[in-house]
């Protein structure tokens, strides 16, 4: 099937061969929605970090992430799908944990295709009371999920080890607090745990150190912010945490390759 990118009332059906098109930050680096956000890949393979864990996604796996969950995911060679993005204040009742669902026969993958197929006819369709029909729809969706995945969320079915919720609490912390200017050392102490051993846990988790996660975070929203708003840059940076301009264009210089202002330019 065909998804055309469609943004009504806050429901958003974008195809991830759009993702593609752009930049490699917009779906590699960090980041977290402010609604919930479902990804449906239906061809190709990569890996998704969510919560500070990196697990492989291949053909027919469906990641439904709450709002505010930080991840980002990279596409190895052809990746296609769809990327169905919830308004923030939808009333749906969503779930709390983040769903991985690996769908291996074809009726559970026909009838994820179906209930996406409801959500892009109702965008398209315009019609009176699209809003409520778009709540059901997007409803039974998350429903039929939880549903698939049964008590197992993105886990696989396995019990969950320390080096994952020490992961898994981190980013959180990192989502509350990136924009503070904080270092890994004042996230380790708010876990109880030394710098080193938070480190370790990430590595083991994602394969990336702590301060690496961090970074990504912070420059994803940096970069964000230069692409999508005139915010000086100055205050671009005061924004995020760094000391002085001059720090945050030295950072971002070292992150990104490119000046904050040469970055903006390109856009």
């Amino acid at each position: 099937m065909t998804f055309a990118e469609t943004a009504l009332l806050g429901f958003r059906l974008v195809p991830l061969q759009r993702f593609a098109l752009g930049d490699r930050w917009r779906t590699e680096a960090m980041r977290s929605y402010s609604g919930p956000v479902l990804y449906w890949f239906t061809r190709g393979q990569g890996r998704i970090t969510v919560n500070g864990v990196t697990r492989g996604y291949g053909p027919h796996n469906a990641i439904l992430l709450p709002a505010g969950t930080m991840h980002g995911f990279d596409m190895m060679g052809q990746v296609s799908g769809v990327a169905l993005f919830f308004p923030r204040d939808s009333g749906i009742d969503m779930p709390v944990n983040a769903l991985h669902l690996r769908l291996r026969d074809s009726q559970s993958q026909s009838e994820m295709a179906h209930q996406l197929e409801s959500v892009q006819r109702e965008l398209q369709l315009g019609a009176e009371a699209m809003e409520r029909a778009l709540q059901h729809h997007a409803g039974l969706l998350t429903v039929w999920m939880e549903r698939q995945a049964g008590p197992a969320a993105l886990d696989d079915g396995t019990d969950q080890c320390a080096a994952d919720r020490i992961s898994a609490a981190f980013t959180a912390l990192i989502e509350r607090d990136f924009r503070t200017g904080h270092g890994v050392s004042d996230y380790a102490a708010q876990l109880g745990v030394t710098a080193t051993h938070l480190s370790r846990c990430c590595k083991i988790t994602s394969g990336r150190t702590a301060s690496a996660l961090l970074q990504d975070r912070v420059h994803f929203e940096a970069r964000r912010l230069l692409r999508e708003t005139r915010v000086p840059i100055k205050d671009v940076a005061q924004s995020l945490g760094f000391r002085s301009a001059a720090y945050f264009t030295r950072a971002f210089h070292l992150k990104t390759g490119q000046t904050p202002s040469a970055f903006r330019r390109a856009g």
